[in-house]
């Protein structure tokens, strides 16, 4: 298997109009170090001996270590915040996005299959509001766990590479060790982002985003001649 360093990353989202997200680079978490890998999402990512491999090469552990703790990106990854709105609490909201996530860039597997990654925990963004941008272990462990258990019992879902914990304390009810995790997905447009430019009326933006989601997720929907 080549090394974390080797692989060559893309981020075709960040090549849609920047009003769709904002470039932010991850900050630095102190003391990080990883807890888990997850063998199954290794595999998925066509990394199958990514866990063996680290437990024998400090150089990869390493690299996944400065990724996990916002240090340092792989080559190829483009961070980046994307903007999108929702409903909470019953009432609509423009403000939101990702406030303490970023998509850093996508991995294509040897059999053409294509996943983000995207960092949680990394940091405020734009999109932050009143939020630090961090993430809390008690969370953290949550969503790797559940999300690599739906995955096993077979249900759709998005699925997590790996789990790091580190010195930061974060105020919640009370404090509480931070912590990251990297999440893997085939794609993290959300209904929130077409929901945005709808009721903006940002229509030509929309038709932009559609055509997006349609060339790079769903080609078989689209007319032979517009794939050529």
């Amino acid at each position: 298997m080549p090394d974390l360093m080797s692989l060559s990353f893309n981020n075709r989202y960040a090549r849609l109009p920047e009003h769709f997200f904002s470039r932010v680079a991850p900050q630095p978490r102190q003391g990080t170090r990883l807890a888990d890998v997850s063998p199954d999402c290794a595999r998925l990512l066509g990394l199958g001996s990514l866990v063996a491999e680290m437990a024998s090469s400090r150089e990869d552990r390493e690299s996944l270590r400065l990724l996990m703790a916002g240090e340092r990106l792989l080559p190829g990854m483009d961070a980046l915040a994307q903007k999108y709105t929702g409903h909470q609490f019953g009432h609509y909201n423009p403000q939101l996005g990702d406030g303490r996530g970023m998509l850093l860039g996508e991995l294509q597997t040897e059999n053409g299959s294509v996943f983000d990654l995207h960092l949680k925990g990394a940091g405020r963004t734009p999109y932050s509001r009143f939020g630090d941008g961090q993430a809390v272990v008690r969370s953290s462990v949550r969503e790797y766990l559940a999300s690599e258990y739906m995955a096993a019992l077979g249900i759709p879902t998005s699925r997590a590479l790996a789990l790091a914990v580190n010195a930061e304390q974060v105020q919640r009810e009370t404090l509480e060790p931070g912590a990251t995790v990297l999440r893997v997905c085939e794609s993290h447009l959300r209904f929130g982002h077409f929901e945005w430019l709808a009721h903006s009326g940002r229509h030509a933006d929309l038709k932009t985003l559609i055509d997006h989601a349609l060339r790079e997720h769903f080609p078989e929907c689209l007319p032979e001649c517009s794939r050529q």
